[in-house]
């Protein structure tokens, strides 16, 4: 089973000069984790949740002091500050993609590898899909146990 057997090829893309708002918005009305970042046909990065949730995280010297004194409720209101930002702003750009034509439990195992639960599909840079643990899950089961009680 290849990965451009089961891979999502309706995905919904951002570009870095998308402000955070409108991407924030995207993963919260269709429950997204991350959005592939393209320009020009290229896949140039990817923005993660928590990439967005990051920015109001305490610092490390926050937690080298013991965590004294942080005010969860003032970093919790510097949400709005954040969506002012840019996409290219936190996004990574070291993008982690596989091959459509990786097999699909290889592409499960980098998943699994990086902690991730979706991943870009690309050929040559260029964004072809999206697969996602679920998708492979759904495939074997499909593919071994629903085909067994026929």
């Amino acid at each position: 089973m290849l990965v451009k057997d089961i891979m999502s090829r309706s995905i919904r893309t951002v570009q870095s000069n998308t402000p955070l708002l409108e991407v924030s918005s995207l993963m919260c009305l269709y429950r997204l984790s991350g959005l592939p970042v393209v320009e020009d046909g290229q896949l140039v990065g990817f923005v993660a949740e928590k990439d967005v949730l990051s920015r109001l995280f305490p610092t490390l010297s926050d937690f080298r002091d013991g965590m004294m004194g942080v005010d969860y409720d003032a970093m919790e209101a510097q949400y709005k500050e954040v969506m002012h930002l840019k996409t290219g702003d936190i996004m990574a750009t070291r993008v982690v993609s596989v091959s459509p034509d990786m097999h699909a439990l290889q592409a499960a195992a980098t998943m699994v590898r990086h902690n991730f639960r979706r991943i870009p599909v690309a050929r040559d840079g260029i964004l072809e899909g999206m697969l996602s643990l679920g998708d492979v899950h759904k495939a074997l089961f499909h593919g071994n146990v629903s085909k067994a009680g026929r």
